[in-house]
């Protein structure tokens, strides 16, 4: 469901749900930048089916390269996998 989505991805480290429609707030590309957040919204139901859309947003200078690298040996090296 949406609200387990929700609960599931602010658990994430690293990851901030903005997702409050009543208010127009969702996540926008000016929000992250210079930051390392990822930033998801707009989580909802599709009406079709059982799946899910939402808004993802990141600074992909900073998350896509260099923090992305970081993160992943920092995980590899956590797992005993180098």
């Amino acid at each position: 469901t949406p609200e387990e989505a929700r609960r599931a991805l602010a658990a994430f480290p690293g990851v901030e749900v903005i997702d409050d429609p009543s208010h127009d707030r969702f996540p926008t590309p000016a929000d992250v930048v210079g930051r390392d957040a990822v930033l998801v919204g707009r989580i909802r139901k599709d009406l079709l089916s059982s799946r899910l859309w939402l808004w993802e947003v990141c600074d992909n200078l900073r998350k896509g390269a260099a923090t992305n690298a970081v993160q992943i040996a920092e995980e590899m090296m956590r797992r005993a996998l180098c």
